[in-house]
């Protein structure tokens, strides 16, 4: 799957959530830029989870190319079945959300895009399982999905602590949210919105202050 600016953004969002998690899980990391944009950012340990067999060994070739290797374990495995010796401090997802919509005729696609392979609702079940009690996770979802995620969540104790919703313009309906869940009570969870283009068609200041570090550090990403 290409880099998309979504993801991109769920990265460097998170980044500035990290600290002092010293080690991180990243479900789905498909080629592995979430786990390389947060080793950029802090000095953990990263787990980058991926089940499909391509995609977890283009990851590996990724990391072997970085000065980050050293503290990024790719797993290719499903993470329903993942049994680390310890819970993590921090959780990233970017998880297939598309459920309802269109497949694609290539069955690879369908299951990063879409959660025929895994649920927001098995997700939860595995961010539970693995996310130690003073831990916090991030997930990117479509912006009409949020409120759904929200009530899947508050059953397992998770609440919201901060969001972040994203228009193309400032013209645009909300098309994604990104949102950082704990176990800790947030009576006012701050909220955000990122806007990623002016009217003028350039980036906005916002966006080019979020994204200009990794967008220079990593080799090949682009600003599409």
């Amino acid at each position: 799957m290409k880099v998309c600016t979504d993801s991109c953004l769920l990265g460097a969002w998170s980044v500035l959530e990290l600290q002092p998690a010293k080690n991180i899980l990243d479900i789905g990391t498909g080629t592995g830029l979430l786990a390389l944009m947060l080793a950029q950012k802090s000095d953990a340990s990263i787990d980058a989870i991926e089940f499909d067999p391509d995609s977890a060994g283009q990851a590996r070739e990724n990391v072997l190319l970085t000065a980050w290797s050293n503290r990024i374990r790719v797993v290719e495995e499903d993470v329903r079945n993942y049994s680390p010796i310890d819970g993590y401090d921090f959780i990233i997802t970017n998880p297939p959300f598309f459920e309802n919509d269109l497949r694609s005729p290539e069955s690879k696609k369908n299951k990063a895009k879409h959660d025929e392979s895994l649920t927001l609702d098995q997700l939860l079940t595995s961010i539970t399982d693995h996310l130690k009690p003073d831990g916090r996770f991030s997930i990117l979802l479509p912006y009409e999905r949020t409120a759904y995620f929200e009530e899947l969540a508050r059953p397992r104790r998770f609440l919201l602590s901060k969001k972040l919703i994203v228009r193309q313009t400032p013209d645009h309906a909300p098309f994604r949210s990104i949102c950082l869940f704990s176990y800790q009570n947030a009576t006012n969870p701050k909220l955000e919105i990122l806007t990623i283009k002016e009217h003028d068609g350039k980036y906005s200041q916002e966006f080019v202050s979020l994204l200009e570090d990794y967008y220079l550090n990593l080799p090949g990403v682009y600003i599409p």
